[in-house]
This record gives C-alpha cells, structure tokens and sequence, in this order.
C-alpha cells in the first residue's frame, strides 16, 4: 500500500524491518503523522495519530470525514492542462498562504495541500519563517491522482484519532497498553516540515521523554539517523541497524542510501515480572491499580 502523500522520510520500504518490533496493543500512538506509512501498514484496533503540522493533520481529518467529496472535487485540480500547471501551481501555492489566514474553508485548504505535495519539487514539505509553504514547481511530465489510496485511508482512519499537537502533548495522552512508535524528523536531515523546524534540543527532548515512558512500562519503539547523537541519546534501548533508501539531500556521485537505526524499548521488568516486547500489558495495569 503507497501512501496519499510524497513524504520525505516515508516508512513504506523499511516497514518489513519496522514491523518486527512493533508489539501488539489495543492502541498505537504515533506523534509525527508524517505520510501515515505506518497506520496504513499495521493493523491495530486504534490509532492517536498526531502532527504539529496542520495543514497535514486537517487533511488527513477532511478524508476520514468526507472522502467522496474529497476525491470529487480534488480529482479537478489535477486536471490541468501542461501547458498551464506551472501557473496554476503557483496560483494555487499563493492561495494557500493567504487564504489560511482568514478563509475558513478547512476542505479547501486540505485539497490545495494534496495538490502542491503532488506537484511541488520531490514532493517536499516546506515552510518558511512567516509560515508559508515554499517549495517551488516540481515540473512533472505527469501527476498521479492518488484515489485509491485516499479511500483506503478514509477507511482506515475510521479507526484513528487525528490531533495538531506536538510530541510531548501527545505523549501526555497515552493510555494503559499503549504502543508507542516515533518517528522524528532525522539528527543532521532536513527538519523544516513545519515553521517551528525540530531542532539539536528536541531530539535530547524527544529522547528523555521516551525513556520516562519506557520506564513507566509503555513498549516503544522510534526511528532515527544513526548518528553519534542518537545512540547516546538512546543508549538505553536496544538499538537495530538497518538500511533505508534516501533521495532528500542526495548530490550527484553520493550514496542515495542511508544508515537509520530502530530503537526499541528494553522489556520492562517490575515485581519480579517479564513484561516483554510483543505481550500483553494490560496485566500490568491491573496489579498496578
């Protein structure tokens, strides 16, 4: 299953890796939307999926609202001659920016959001200091309209829970069996998917965090760059090494792979009792309460 957006960072290729560390659970908390990759690749019985974005998060709401509608109206904007997409993109780019400040058609900004992911260079997602979408024309021979995919994610989400929040609100909300799976903008990639960026002392954040819900019994597992940084900032996970393709920041005669490790909370351990990876947690809520 390919997901509706272009997404730098998308976890589609390495879910095979990723999903041998995901534990079962009745809920699956993931703080950084991103592509929703991972929500269409599992199959728990819900899902908190968030992002500080939210020119993201009100499009994923408006599919799982209206999906029919969406699809109606979206398919349009796709339609344009070549001749003329360079124009309409940035037409529809400019009526982006402004319209969101006093237009309040959340439909309409989530279809303009489609668009310009689809169209926009490698599909970036990138904002400025004001806020503003900035990623110039992508010059496509052709665009492909993701239809089937917005359907399978409109039923899909039927499960889920969508929030603009940012990672520690998120994880603030968790819930006994929880499963937490992060995956971050990368140490030493790019991190401008919102104006706010991620920066050096988030991910020391991000990290902490984690750990103390690692400690209270949560399983969770988060994806990253391995880089000196991560490992010493997640040096109390287990940490699996894996490959990922790569095509953000990639100059010509450089690797268009790169290395990525998987951090995956130690089996939490109290009174004596194995609350391993991959088992059942209520029971430890229960003795617990």
């Amino acid at each position: 299953m390919s997901t509706i957006l272009k997404w730098a960072g998308n976890k589609t290729a390495v879910m095979p890796h990723l999903k041998k560390h995901l534990p079962a659970g009745p809920r699956l908390v993931e703080p950084f939307a991103g592509s929703c990759a991972v929500m269409m690749e599992t199959d728990y019985p819900s899902y908190l999926v968030a992002d500080i974005n939210p020119d993201l998060i009100n499009m994923y709401q408006q599919i799982k609202d209206n999906s029919e509608a969406f699809i109606a109206v979206a398919k349009v904007f796709f339609e344009y001659e070549p001749a003329v997409a360079k124009i309409m993109y940035y037409k529809i780019r400019r009526e982006f920016n402004c319209f969101r400040e006093y237009e309040n058609s959340d439909f309409r900004q989530a279809i303009r959001f489609l668009y310009l992911n689809r169209h926009c260079y490698r599909g970036l997602c990138r904002y400025n200091r004001a806020g503003h979408f900035n990623v110039p024309y992508g010059h496509y021979k052709a665009v492909y309209f993701p239809e089937a995919e917005i359907r399978a994610f409109a039923k899909k989400a039927q499960r889920a829970t969508f929030i603009c929040a940012g990672y520690e609100e998120t994880l603030a909300q968790l819930l006994p069996g929880d499963v937490v799976y992060c995956d971050p903008p990368y140490d030493g990639t790019f991190a401008g998917y919102h104006t706010a960026g991620f920066s050096e002392d988030d991910q020391y954040r991000l990290a902490s965090v984690l750990e103390r819900r690692s400690s209270e019994g949560y399983p969770v597992v988060a994806s990253n760059s391995d880089t000196l940084l991560i490992r010493s900032l997640y040096r109390n996970f287990i940490l699996h090494k894996i490959t990922a393709a790569r095509s953000m920041g990639v100059a010509a005669g450089q690797s268009k792979s790169a290395s990525e490790v998987i951090a995956v909370s130690k089996p939490f351990v109290w009174m004596g009792i194995d609350y391993a990876v991959g088992r059942d947690h209520s029971a430890m809520f229960e003795v617990r309460a």
